[in-house]
């Protein structure tokens, strides 16, 4: 069965940014970006071949944990000014290339593909999630597939391949995270509470609620002691951590059903970015058009 491929639309973005270091168009104007994230989601598209697709780009901060954690991403540096004014002419190629581009105020990126990607695969659909994003790891299933820019095999990560990463199932995910904590997102976890360790209490307690109900039972009183003192960031990390069931507004899969580019409209932005290369495989493309219907 042809996937629903969600892609991660900002960490796209900031991969192609880093991925290529310079590069400008003929109006001056960064076009690094813009190249490199056009380049990648062709050879997605190419290689997954999906039904639907759609690119999915944060809105916002969610409320709800900026509610239960203030300082949540507050150490994240500002979006580059020379990525900033690339987003947009991305979403012109998405546009452009019949890719639906999807971004609602206020609601993460996670949030939004995580409630599609569940709906979907209830619904029957294969889905395929571009990330690296580990948050991710809660939703892989035999139905939800996680496509790792970071692994280079191109491998589309099925639940086996969490563990193998992970050390627990993806329903575990949650509370190994929680357990964890994300100094990326500036979210604190159990002091001393490496992967190892906490992989090893998941397994041998099955949850977090199973490590505190048999608390006593942990082996080593450094670790007890600190998972008693952390008890109240665990609980409030498990609700910052888990993905939403639902959002409203989210589309319906008949808005994602994948359809022919517009070669006319990507000729003509690969011209003003100056991607030649491109311009000529969109040339060939309507030449083939024109002979096809006449």
């Amino acid at each position: 069965m042809s996937p629903l491929l969600l892609v991660d639309g900002h960490a796209y973005a900031y991969r192609a940014f880093h991925a290529i270091r310079s590069l400008n168009g003929p109006d001056g104007n960064p076009t690094n970006a813009i190249f490199g994230f056009v380049k990648m989601l062709g050879r997605m598209l190419a290689e997954q071949k999906p039904s639907h697709r759609a690119v999915v780009w944060d809105g916002g901060l969610d409320e709800k944990r900026m509610a239960l954690l203030p300082e949540y991403k507050a150490q994240r540096p500002a979006m580059p000014d020379s990525l900033a004014e690339q987003i947009e002419a991305m979403v012109d190629y998405l546009a452009a290339a019949r890719v639906t581009s999807i971004r609602q105020d206020g609601v993460e990126a996670d949030d939004l593909i995580g409630v599609m990607a569940r709906r979907a695969a209830a619904a029957g659909q294969r889905v395929v999630i571009a990330s690296a994003d580990k948050d991710f790891f809660q939703l892989v299933s035999d139905s939800v597939g996680l496509l790792n820019p970071n692994d280079k095999s191109g491998k589309v990560w099925g639940p086996g391949d969490v563990v193998a990463k992970t050390g627990v199932k993806p329903e575990q995910v949650v509370d190994l995270l929680s357990l964890l904590g994300d100094a990326v997102d500036n979210v604190p976890g159990v002091p001393g509470v490496g992967p190892k360790t906490a992989a090893a209490l998941l397994n041998e307690f099955g949850s977090v609620n199973g490590i505190y109900a048999r608390l006593e039972a942990v082996g080593s009183e450094r670790i007890r002691e600190a998972l008693q003192s952390a008890e109240a960031a665990v609980r409030r990390n498990q609700e910052m951590i888990r993905l939403p069931e639902d959002l409203p507004g989210v589309p319906e899969m008949h808005e994602l059903l994948a359809a022919p580019a517009d070669q006319a409209l990507l000729l003509e932005l690969y011209r003003r970015w100056g991607f030649r290369g491109l311009a000529a495989e969109a040339e060939q493309a309507l030449k083939g058009q024109a002979e096809l219907f006449g």
